[in-house]
């Protein structure tokens, strides 16, 4: 079931949409990927690779939980640790381009963008690191990101964070101020997710919708009569598809008039 967007009232006050990343904007999550290049950089070895692996395979199979989440970030960050913030903002860039692109879910991304072609404000909120939501809100033309801080000292990471872990009633909390901040009014926000952490977020806002909904999210929203999509990685992969023949169309247009 996709949401209404049709045509609303002219508002004086902002509207937002708050998108989860993690299995709602993007398939499986994103903490891997940067495990991964930063992996391939040599800054963590092969076991540490090996647990975020775990992780990713675990959130794609079953879902976020909360104890795996909250270990994986802290790891994450310990790894961090006394690297220049610049290398992890430079592997964000690399990241989007070599990993995050080509795993977005077509469907979500569409509407973010119906959002802003009506005149709405598009946040994405994660626990992930700010300097990565970030470089996708960008990189997709939405309006920002809020995301957990990591805390820096002389350019470097000092392997703590700066302020809490934007995860369940945070992440809500968060949401709530950037709405105070704008002047929106919650009931005419809405908010995506797949997570039944992120409960408190769908409830603070007047419009919400599940996408692919882990079993708590998913008996939560049955009860409650919010709206459901499901997703398929099939349109991930035709998405791919497309990217791949546009590109060689591209190639060859440009042979054959050279």
């Amino acid at each position: 079931m996709y949401p209404d967007h049709s045509p609303e009232q002219p508002s004086q006050r902002p509207i937002i949409a708050f998108f989860d990343v993690d299995n709602t904007l993007l398939h499986g999550a994103g903490i891997y990927h940067v495990g991964r290049a930063a992996w391939k950089a040599g800054y963590i070895g092969f076991r540490d690779i090996s647990r975020f692996a775990w992780q990713q395979f675990r959130f794609v199979a079953v879902g976020e939980n909360k104890k795996h989440i909250l270990n994986t970030q802290e790891r994450a960050l310990q790894l961090a640790e006394g690297h220049p913030a610049d290398e992890l903002r430079r592997l964000a860039e690399d990241i989007y381009e070599r990993e995050l692109e080509t795993r977005l879910w077509p469907e979500t991304v569409t509407i973010a963008r119906e959002h802003l072609d009506k005149g709405h404000e598009v946040w994405l909120i994660t626990a992930a690191p700010v300097d990565v939501a970030a470089v996708i809100a960008r990189k997709l033309g939405l309006t920002g990101a809020l995301g957990t801080l990591l805390s820096e000292s002389d350019g470097k990471f000092t392997g703590e964070f700066d302020g809490p872990i934007l995860h369940g009633d945070r992440k809500a909390e968060a949401a709530e101020a950037l709405a105070a901040k704008l002047g929106a009014d919650l009931a005419d926000c809405w908010a995506y997710s797949d997570s039944r952490n992120d409960i408190p977020l769908l409830e603070l806002v007047g419009n919400r919708v599940v996408v692919n909904p882990d079993a708590g999210l998913s008996s939560h929203a049955k009860e409650r009569g919010w709206p459901v999509m499901k997703l398929d990685p099939a349109s991930i992969r035709a998405a791919r598809r497309r990217v791949r023949r546009d590109a060689k169309a591209a190639g060859g247009g440009e042979k054959r008039s050279a």
